[in-house]
């Protein structure tokens, strides 16, 4: 007879895999796969690539984590989760400030158009997610991985980056990211799927034109 405990597993499993694969840190995940592909891009100074973490981490991942608290006691939000639509609207918008901010200061300064086009690709996914959830409740989880696997696609077809295998991986964590979601009944599959082509075709729409 199945326990308790053996029912809730998967769904423990679920609640890791979305945090692990939150798309807050989808930009971090992105740089990650950029610098470590077999690309010239890995070969930019250490210097140029701490630089280009700290603002992204500073501004797309601290700051808007920052802010959570102040939701929280101003009842913007009701649970860190923030699983309800109307409730998404303020933190995704002032999230998309920031990226507009490190958008800028990136396009500032002499670095590859490959890394200043996946910025800004990341920064008008954002807008387009923050426009949409005004009347459907799209998934930015699955957005986010997407926009991961749409960054390996242009490798390849940018850069010509033997990267099968980067391929692979974010495809993997895509399956685990839109299941975790439908487990949990965070989402339902038009809301997974949409948002995973959003993310996909978005990221390489943006970086290709540009």
């Amino acid at each position: 007879m199945e326990t308790s405990k053996e029912r809730n597993l998967p769904n423990s499993l679920a609640k890791i895999g979305s945090i692990v694969f939150h798309p807050i840190f989808t930009p971090i995940y992105g740089l990650l796969i950029i610098f470590t592909a077999p690309t010239f891009l890995g070969y930019l100074p250490f210097t140029v690539k701490r630089a280009i973490f700290l603002t992204v981490f500073a501004n797309e991942v601290f700051l808007p984590l920052a802010l959570m608290p102040f939701f929280l006691s101003r009842n913007i939000i009701s649970s860190y989760n923030i699983e309800k639509k109307h409730e998404r609207a303020i933190p995704l918008f002032t999230t998309a400030i920031f990226y507009s901010v490190t958008t800028y200061i990136i396009y500032r300064f002499q670095l590859p158009i490959f890394l200043k086009t996946f910025m800004l690709a990341s920064n008008i996914i954002l807008i387009a997610v923050t426009m949409i959830n005004f009347w459907w409740k799209i998934s930015i989880h699955g957005v986010g991985a997407g926009a991961l696997t749409g960054t390996v696609v242009l490798l390849a077809l940018k850069l010509y980056a033997p990267v099968a295998g980067y391929l692979i991986g974010t495809i993997l964590i895509s399956g685990i990211v839109l299941t975790s979601r439908l487990r949990l009944n965070n989402h339902n599959p038009v809301q997974v799927w949409g948002g995973y082509l959003t993310g996909l075709l978005g990221m390489i729409l943006v970086v290709w034109i540009l």
